[in-house]
């Protein structure tokens, strides 16, 4: 089910009214509510794939309770493996087998030998990559012993699949989210309100923002060989701003909807474009994936404790994983790769954590070296996108060279030139406001709360009113499809 859908506008209603109304604030029937919820939730998707998260379910509950009552050691790190081995042998399956079996047999072929090889159609479960994170952090955090198992069953079916963070997350930490399945909720209106206004920013940033900018850059990427070095560069400018609008609004509409139910999500976006280097830009961009590969592989591998190789070696371990992590495709791990190579003369310099604090704190304005840092690193990330959304290798080396030729100070060839337009000025009326709310949680939590109320309240009324205009171009969220 899409969050910017009929069925989901329908849907959410119905669950809210129930969960405050029905249960009568019961935490164990809201907790089922959350269940069954959300177990309709993903399988208004495809059913035959709710069996994996309840599999993923028991396993891992299994485990915990095990790990929680196991001494021995090495027995532990057998049933911390297996729920390893489980977990990642469903994802590496689903999601891998066709590449590794591709590319096994590619290798072969160069050294002269033909293998047959039979690749499987294979329907990719909406949110595995996601969902199996979440529960690993499970597992490893109570072999850890950073958390009690939990022997609420309801609770921890709950937690892995609750439907506002199901698919496409943020990732959530068992430490984080677990608990308050078991503390009593009661409803906050002002806490709702404030849910509700963010919903509204994610679905403008989904509807207005990133599916209209969706429309240039598909049209852009599937006729580039067509199409001269200027045109281009606005195809992966337009993606820059739909991949951040796509997945920021399904942040910003998951956290919104979690609010509404008393739940707190982590923050998965704080502003990247605004950054001024490429290691603030990760602290900034899907912080809850980030955050996860450094607490559970880049901090095991010895993290920055070893000197400057090994900080280097496991930065590229890390950047190659999360390259993978979102697809079987060789342009995912060289956008990974790209960004490691980015970080590198940071961690060389000892300056990857020079810019903690937002950018031009209490100013309206950057600094000319803040502006130029910021350009610069937008640039940077703008070329790796490029690698993300290409085909393959050759069609993202055949786009940059494009760029790269004289036809980049040619006149952009865009047919729908007035639409293009229009995306344009609402992708900058979109970067003043995210500029302006730099400072909060999301862009309009605090905007508009000095003016008249009648001021603020239309400013709500219009935002849903150009959500409700530009409804009709209707796009699935990105981040589905890892």
């Amino acid at each position: 089910m899409l969050f910017n859908s009929i069925d989901f506008a329908i849907f959410l209603p119905i669950v809210f009214i129930l969960y405050w109304f029905v249960t009568d604030k019961n935490l164990k029937l809201q907790n089922f509510l959350i269940v069954v919820a959300s177990y309709f939730f993903y399988g208004w998707w495809d059913w035959k794939f709710l069996s994996m998260i309840l599999f993923s379910t028991i396993i891992d509950y299994s485990v915990g309770l095990k790990l929680g009552n196991e001494k021995d050691q090495t027995k532990r790190k057998v049933l911390l493996w297996i729920s390893i081995l489980v977990n990642l042998g469903f994802l590496g399956f689903f999601k891998y087998y066709n590449f590794f079996l591709e590319n096994f047999s590619a290798a072969f072929s160069f050294f002269g030998t033909e293998i047959q090889t039979n690749s499987l159609n294979i329907i990719l479960p909406v949110g595995i990559s996601f969902y199996t994170f979440q529960t690993l952090s499970y597992t490893i955090d109570v072999y850890k012993r950073k958390l009690e198992p939990t022997k609420d069953f309801l609770a921890f079916s709950a937690f892995v699949s609750f439907f506002p963070q199901l698919v496409a997350g943020p990732i959530e930490r068992a430490t984080h989210l677990l608990p308050q399945f078991h503390r009593k909720r009661t409803f906050d209106y002002s806490k709702a309100v404030d849910g509700i206004r963010q919903i509204l920013w994610g679905l403008f940033k989904k509807i207005v923002i990133a599916d209209n900018c969706a429309k240039f850059a598909n049209l852009i990427f599937n006729n580039s060989g067509d199409l001269n070095g200027s045109t281009l560069v606005l195809g992966a400018l337009f993606f820059t701003f739909q991949i951040y609008g796509d997945f920021s609004g399904y942040s910003d509409i998951a956290i919104g909807t979690s609010r509404l139910f008393g739940f707190d999500l982590m923050r998965n976006f704080n502003f990247p474009y605004f950054s001024r280097d490429i290691a603030e830009f990760w602290r900034r961009w899907h912080i809850s994936l980030s955050t996860w590969f450094r607490d559970y592989l880049y901090i095991p591998l010895g993290g920055s404790r070893g000197g400057t190789w090994m900080k280097v070696r496991n930065t590229f371990i890390i950047f190659i994983v999360s390259g993978f992590w979102h697809g079987a495709n060789w342009t995912f791990i060289v956008w990974g790769a790209l960004n490691a190579i980015y970080f590198l003369p940071l961690i060389l310099t000892n300056n990857n954590r020079n810019n903690l604090e937002i950018v031009a704190k209490g100013k309206l304005l950057p600094s000319h070296r803040d502006l130029l840092s910021m350009l610069f690193t937008f640039g940077l990330t703008v070329f790796a996108w490029i690698f993300f959304r290409a085909e393959n290798l050759g069609h993202a080396f055949n786009y940059i060279s494009e760029i790269m030729s004289i036809s980049l100070f040619e006149i952009p060839m865009i047919t729908e030139r007035r639409s293009a337009l229009v995306t344009i000025i609402l992708t900058s009326v979109f970067v003043i406001i995210e500029w302006l709310g730099r400072d909060q949680q999301f862009a309009i939590a605090k905007l508009g709360f000095t003016w008249e109320k009648y001021l603020r309240w239309s400013f709500y009324c219009l935002l849903a009113v150009v959500i409700f205009l530009f409804s009709g171009n209707q796009q699935d969220f990105i981040y589905f499809q890892f």
